[in-house]
């Protein structure tokens, strides 16, 4: 279960903080007298976190980020929950969406890889619970672009919401062992391959070809493929859009 959830901060100031640019930037009730932006407080907390991990995000950190006390933090926004909707909502807006073109395969991709590359510049991402999305304006700018992409090709509306929901909870998935596994490599001193050749000695041993034969030949044969950093994310994903689409013409078709 993710350690940190949007959606747990009190709405009205949320949204409103959320919005700030359309409704007014709020003005915090507590501190000193503002002399920075939430703007720049949020975009610290991005860095942090982006630098150490959700886990290190603190008030007093983010100050010591900005050069200012801890208090001050609170003038502009009331507190962690509040702030990591923010953050949620601020990288979602961070590259601007390209205009949608080609098949409804060429987009459910483009959908994918856009999501996958937010993750891989944001990885304290895939930490956070969004079962209650921050509904700031990248955010909803974001939905409304994904919807827009693939409405038109024969989805229901209620499709187009399980089909999104569907494609963008996939990618976290492949996300996450990627980072996993990027993260090992930067830490180990020793690399998979080495990694895999001083346990074989005791891997033949131990592993009897008559107790294992399809994992043995699996396992040789998944070996000898030169795979690189994304195939398994794209693989896993050309077979989730085949199956999208199979669904699509079952519909059309009945």
């Amino acid at each position: 279960m993710a350690a940190d959830s949007t959606g747990l901060g009190e709405p009205d100031l949320t949204l409103r903080l959320l919005w700030r640019e359309r409704l007014g930037r709020p003005v915090g009730t507590r501190g000193p007298k503002q002399r920075s932006s939430v703007d720049e407080v949020v975009g610290a907390a991005v860095q942090l976190a982006d630098d150490e991990g959700l886990e290190a995000l603190s008030m007093r950190r983010i100050a010591d980020r900005l050069g200012m006390k801890p208090m001050s933090v609170y003038t502009y926004v009331p507190g962690r929950a509040e702030l990591i909707d923010l953050m949620v909502d601020h990288v979602a807006g961070e590259v601007p969406l390209p205009a949608a073109s080609g098949s409804l395969r060429d987009r459910l991709a483009l959908i994918a890889r856009l999501q996958w590359n937010e993750y891989l510049c944001h990885p304290w991402l895939l930490s956070v619970d969004t079962s209650r999305p921050p509904l700031g304006p990248h955010i909803s700018d974001h939905w409304e672009w994904c919807l827009r992409a693939i409405d038109g090709f024969g989805f229901d509306d209620v499709d187009l919401d399980r089909v999104l929901t569907m494609l963008l909870g996939f990618v976290a998935g492949p996300a996450r062992a990627h980072l996993d596994a990027e993260r090992l490599r930067q830490s180990s001193a020793e690399s998979d391959d080495a990694w895999w050749a001083r346990n074989a000695p005791l891997l033949d041993r131990i592993m009897e070809p008559e107790r294992y034969p399809v994992s043995g030949r699996v396992g040789q044969a998944a070996g000898a493929v030169d795979v690189g950093p994304t195939d398994a994310f794209d693989f896993a994903l050309a077979r989730l859009i085949d199956g999208i689409e199979a669904y699509l013409a079952s519909t059309t078709a009945g």
